[in-house]
């Protein structure tokens, strides 16, 4: 297993009491596919995607992202974890507005450390790869909503990363490009075999997971959830 979610419980502070946002949740996402958690706003999918990211710790249980027990380390250890072994497609892309396309893969590449040769060199690979190599050289206003969240999965992959954590990535989309942007992340997971967790209220993104689960109040409901 690439990601392993082990009995999660994740509580906030509310008052003079506690907010729980995971109960005991458990979670395993093998390589080379995509686990979809569906559920309503205020069900705890940001928070799962938190934890998993390793940007909140949670009160009790394990992260183990590609071998490595994250809810141990150090902030500074999780941040290596994270580039080295984690994208993240956000809702938004949050692209520079004055970067182009191949600039914003190769400012996360530098971050990492690549020489910029083969930084350069990736940074062209994976835009031919998510079809935007014509469009390289383009400035976010100049792409459609569809290329823009395009350039945003292609730099979450950018540094190679075992895990894909996806949080609704259609939700600014129409239904063609959204039905675009879903079928190019299953193909990248299973070409590349990333380990794919994709959280979303839309029951629409389901058809392209190899599992659902569904998260209410915090707890997993159970498998196999239908579209």
């Amino acid at each position: 297993m690439t990601l392993l979610l082990d009995d999660i419980t994740l509580t906030y502070a509310d008052g003079e009491g506690r907010l729980t946002a995971l109960d005991r949740v458990g979670l395993a996402v093998p390589a080379g596919t995509v686990t979809a958690v569906v559920g309503p706003s205020g069900s705890g999918k940001s928070s799962l995607l938190a934890v998993a990211a390793t940007l909140v710790t949670p009160d009790s249980g394990r992260v183990t992202i590609d071998g490595t027990e994250a809810t141990g380390l150090s902030r500074a250890d999780a941040a290596r974890l994270r580039r080295r072994a984690v994208g993240i497609v956000f809702q938004q892309p949050n692209l520079l507005p004055s970067l182009t396309a191949l600039e914003q893969l190769q400012v996360m590449a530098h971050l990492d450390g690549r020489r910029p040769a083969e930084v350069r060199s990736r940074a062209r690979e994976l835009l031919d790869g998510v079809g935007l190599a014509e469009l390289a050289h383009r400035r976010p206003h100049q792409l459609s909503g569809g290329q823009r969240q395009r350039v945003n999965i292609a730099r979450a992959l950018v540094n190679e990363p075992r895990v894909l954590l996806v949080d609704e990535p259609t939700s600014a989309l129409d239904h063609e490009r959204g039905a675009a942007v879903l079928e190019l992340l299953a193909d990248l997971t299973r070409a590349r075999g990333t380990a794919t967790l994709l959280v979303t209220h839309d029951r629409g993104c389901l058809g392209v997971a190899d599992e659902v689960v569904e998260l209410v109040d915090g707890r997993l409901a159970g498998a196999g959830v239908s579209p």
